[in-house]
């Protein structure tokens, strides 16, 4: 893969902001957690929801779950597996317990208010360096690097000259994200929305729209006549079959129902007794499930 090149050999920092700040102002959706009334939790709620996830499937949950639970302390004085059950076919369900745990802390330490500093968002159970950034970022307005794969994209075809980044945020790639933040505040916060929009809409993964994006005519991976991908081999999420598949039927079994679940209802549900048994054993691991009796499981 190509190297990261230096600030200078980079198209003009303020000529990507013009660009792309226009026209997110132009094309940005109108989704529930960035609209000024939004709240932070509402924010902080869609950044978990959000990962890897699309959009489309996280609008209805997100506002079920704001409807619910419109406060951390709301959510934190219910049982776990009520954020298990609420959290429907979103997939990844550990993320519904992290939320919890989040909520829990934040009533306990942040007198039920989502703090505003990165430090003690990244303090919370569940959050790492890309919430946190997110959540200062678009939910008060702070100045942070904030790099999700939508970003780290468009930075390594627009700067790098690359079709994709490295498997891993590196520390060459963090510098160049800060090097093209903007100084005042509250426009680097538009910044890295923008960015991440262009990288949703446009600069997609795998049918970019260089035709409608608005920085094409500095774009270096374009300019360089689209290289294709050289560097790791990317990796291709299976599903038929495999154990994520297997233990998201069992929880469905589990969240479909009011109380406890029998073994035979979850043996109806996955037919392959040994991988059944390993994944439902590490669901209790995950503390998604707990045994109730001898032949019994439910949510938490």
């Amino acid at each position: 893969m190509a190297p990261m090149p230096s600030l200078d050999d980079q198209p003009a920092a303020s000529d990507l902001h013009h660009a792309v700040l226009a026209w997110y102002d132009m094309h940005a959706r109108d989704l529930p957690w960035r609209r000024p009334e939004a709240s932070a939790w509402s924010v902080m709620v869609s950044e978990f929801m959000l990962q890897q996830t699309p959009v489309a499937r996280v609008l209805p949950v997100h506002e079920a779950w704001l409807e619910r639970w419109p406060t951390p302390a709301d959510l934190a004085a219910e049982p776990t597996g009520e954020a298990v059950r609420a959290w429907g076919r979103l997939g990844y369900p550990r993320r519904a317990l992290r939320l919890h745990a989040a909520a829990v802390a934040i009533t306990e330490q942040h007198d039920g208010v989502v703090p505003d500093s990165y430090d003690d968002l990244i303090a919370l159970p569940g959050v790492g360096d890309y919430t946190a950034a997110a959540i200062a970022s678009f939910a008060y307005g702070r100045r942070h690097v904030v790099l999700d794969t939508n970003v780290r994209r468009v930075f390594a075809r627009a700067v790098a000259g690359v079709e994709f980044p490295a498997t891993a945020v590196t520390r060459a790639e963090r510098d160049l994200a800060t090097g093209l933040l903007p100084d005042e505040e509250a426009t680097a916060a538009t910044w890295a929305v923008a960015v991440m929009e262009l990288g949703a809409l446009v600069c997609t993964a795998s049918s970019p729209r260089c035709g409608a994006c608005p920085i094409a005519d500095v774009c270096r991976w374009r300019l360089a006549g689209h290289p294709a991908y050289d560097g790791p081999p990317r990796k291709a999420q299976a599903w038929a079959g495999t154990d994520r598949q297997c233990r998201g039927r069992l929880m469905a079994v589990l969240r479909e129902s009011e109380g406890p679940v029998h073994a035979s209802a979850l043996a109806a549900a996955w037919d392959d007794a040994v991988q059944r048994e390993r994944c439902l054993v590490g669901l209790i691991d995950d503390a998604l499930v707990v045994r109730v009796g001898p032949e019994s499981y439910a949510l938490p």
